[in-house]
């Protein structure tokens, strides 16, 4: 979309004022709604989202599963460049990247989080001035702007599976469930009736979801909030079905972005811009009005500080659990090249959560038994292609590999370049061997411990109000504080220095993504 077009999208400049933010996100959602054109699904309440802000229909995540794709959301950073790029490790970034989130906090807003983190780091205190199931922007200050988000686990895979799915029947009506016999497959599955169980099962999960969603939307315009928040529905990454989640297919990394902005937005707008996970963060800062940081590698796509739109978006598979794997993917809004880097292995290789899915079940019996045909037979293939390449106008389910083609072979050859240069203009760490890159980021195995934390002055009696400083000799550090007693205080985030005007007793702890917390730093402090 050139800027004109998507000036026709919009109704008025952003006005100068606090709106507050709401984010929706789903587990396992590809863009499988109503208002995404699909006559299988049942999503009136994301649909009414929809018909009331914009659809964006280019939207991908950067990892085909949830902690490498949320690290990316939560820090504006590709995960192969922070070392958060395998699935259940424990990343160190760099000491200068943050959960954006600290931003906000540090301009007044109170931000929420229910519940889920899994950054592939562990969430310090500082991101979050709440995260809990019961985080609620009803928590907040009287009159303070907030950032609230909310995690929708109804959409998540195991929700299909035979022994969880029951709970999520049990919260629709008959006339809500999915019948499997109209299910439409993707070529490349086996058409039999347990796989199109599963997919039925599946979008049942997403109306389940989409019910959620419903409340959550209902209680912000309960609370008279819907006119001045600006509300974001998105999926941390495509379906939960095998070929789709933990790969970077489209059917793993396209997503459903909705965002409904009252009087700026035009209502029923339609977006093609490409727009990466990363770049939600940035987005969120640029509405709220504060300076997004130099270091991010996503950019904002509304607000003052929108950029101009992509060209190409990229993502990323590594280790999966116990399986390890390098691909990289690069795609424009036709094409898209893969490029496996460990092209002797299988795409079939085992893991073990993915092995609980019906449908992967299904595909190996009749893969052993020789029954599949088609399209069916690639999963299996004893070895990937070094390079793929994909019409994706043409051949949605990228089943048909181009890049043997000699007529295409500029295309080829034009995103191969592209995705090399991307790898090296963002540090990619995933062809350093992960023991290798372990030992960088944690030698000998042992954590960093964060400094703890400088009160200055450090406590004493004092006749009228008193200046504290806080500061951490550990580079990239954030610093929380409260005067509350007990094991669970509410943490404070330290953006600038404090004054205390009765006698209390300040605690202080320092932070840093990857690194272990400090020790707490206490100071009494008399007034009066």
């Amino acid at each position: 979309m050139t800027r004109r077009q998507f000036a026709a999208t919009v109704l008025l400049p952003a006005a100068a004022q606090r709106w507050n933010i709401l984010w929706i996100s789903s587990e396992d959602t590809s863009p499988d709604l109503g208002c995404y054109s699909d006559p299988y699904a049942r999503t009136p309440n994301l649909d009414r989202l929809a018909s009331e802000g914009a659809r964006y229909t280019n939207a991908f995540t950067v990892a085909g599963v949830c902690a490498p794709s949320r690290s990316g959301i939560i820090t504006a950073m590709y995960p192969t460049s922070i070392g958060t790029h395998h699935m259940r490790s424990k990343g160190v970034p760099p000491s200068y990247v943050k959960c954006f989130p600290e931003y906000l906090r540090a301009a007044g807003y109170y931000c929420s989080n229910n519940s889920k983190t899994d950054y592939n780091f562990d969430p310090p205190v500082t991101a979050w001035d709440e995260s809990s199931p019961r985080a609620h922007w009803r928590n907040r200050g009287k009159g303070q702007p907030f950032f609230s988000v909310f995690n929708i686990t109804s959409s998540h895979e195991s929700r299909i599976w035979d022994e969880n799915y029951p709970a999520i029947a049990r919260q629709l009506t008959p006339e809500e469930r999915h019948d499997p016999a109209k299910a439409v497959l993707p070529p490349y599955y086996p058409d039999t009736p347990m796989v199109r169980r599963a997919w039925a099962n599946y979008y049942d999960c997403v109306t389940a979801m989409d019910k959620q969603a419903g409340e959550i939307l209902r209680a912000l315009e309960q609370d008279g909030l819907a006119d001045n928040s600006v509300v974001f529905y998105w999926g941390d990454h495509g379906r939960g079905l095998t070929r789709a989640k933990r790969w970077i297919y489209d059917s793993g990394i396209h997503i459903p972005l909705l965002v409904r902005w009252p009087g700026v937005l035009r209502p029923g707008a339609v977006i093609d811009d490409l727009v990466s996970g990363i770049d939600f963060g940035p987005t969120v800062l640029s509405i709220a009005g504060v300076k997004i940081p130099a270091y991010m590698q996503g950019q904002a796509f509304l607000g003052q500080q929108a950029a101009p739109p992509r060209q190409y978006i990229y993502a990323a598979r590594d280790r999966m659990d116990e399986t390890y794997d390098i691909i990289r993917s690069v795609r424009d809004k036709r094409f898209k090249y893969i490029r496996n880097y460990k092209p002797g292995r299988p795409y079939a290789q085992h893991i073990i959560t993915a092995e609980r899915s019906q449908v992967l079940q299904e595909w190996r019996r009749l893969n052993k038994a020789r029954e599949l045909k088609g399209p069916q037979k690639i999963f299996f293939l004893p070895e990937k292609p070094e390079e793929e390449l994909y019409d994706i106008v043409a051949d949605q389910h990228e089943v048909n590999n181009l890049a043997g083609r000699p007529e295409y072979r500029e295309v080829l050859q034009r995103l191969r370049r592209v995705q090399e240069q991307w790898m090296k203009d963002t540090g990619d760490l995933g062809l350093i061997p992960e023991e290798e890159l372990d030992e960088r980021m944690r030698p000998g195995g042992r954590w960093s411990v964060t400094a703890a934390p400088i009160i200055s002055p450090s406590g004493g009696r004092f006749a009228g109000p008193a200046q504290v400083r806080i500061t951490c000799p550990t580079e990239g550090a954030s610093i929380a504080y409260t005067t509350e007693p007990g094991d669970k205080p509410r943490w404070k985030l330290y953006s600038h220095e404090i004054t205390l005007k009765t006698s209390t007793r300040l605690r202080a702890l320092a932070c840093r993504l990857g690194y272990k917390d400090s020790p707490e730093a206490v100071a009494e402090f008399q007034i009066g």
